[in-house]
């Protein structure tokens, strides 16, 4: 599949404020007014992805993500619409985010996307999606088809 440089439909990208003090930074992240019922977090979890290092690409069959990405570190963020039904199928998308760029992207299930941390420090990845990984209990298979390990695979990453 050939992809082409544009936006993707249903992607929300919406820039974070740090609000500096004597103290150090506050960040809202989220806020349950400001986001569609379909996108509501169940859950949340944080991870570190050292330098130079990519998660993904991968995409979920019925979980959107809600990332922020507020650094210490930037992340260049690749999608890809691989939904039939969308008008922006076939469209690869790319932002460097993170301490530069505090931001908030909300990917709907369906479109491929991957990180790779561009910085020279572990970056923080804050996650709230709106499914539980593994369902209640954790007894469902997990909600992820990987991409990261296809030979030829056309989620390719610059």
């Amino acid at each position: 599949m050939e992809f082409r440089t544009g936006s993707i439909e249903g992607i929300i990208w919406k820039p974070l404020t740090k609000f500096n003090d004597n103290r150090g930074w506050l960040c809202e992240l989220f806020r349950d007014d400001e986001v569609a019922p379909e996108f509501q977090p169940v859950m949340a979890y944080a991870s570190v992805t050292l330098p130079g290092v990519t998660r993904g690409p991968h995409e979920h069959v019925d979980q959107a993500d809600y990332f922020c990405f507020i650094g210490p570190s930037n992340f260049k963020v690749y999608l890809w619409d691989t939904r039939k039904t969308s008008a922006s199928y076939g469209v690869r998308q790319s932002e460097v985010v993170g301490e530069d760029r505090p931001m908030m992207l909300i990917v709907p299930s369906g479109v491929v996307h991957a990180y790779k941390n561009v910085g020279p420090n572990p970056g923080l990845v804050f996650n709230c999606p709106n499914r539980l990984y593994r369902g209640p209990s954790k007894k469902d298979p997990v909600d992820e088809i990987r991409h990261e390990e296809i030979p030829n695979s056309p989620f390719v990453l610059d």
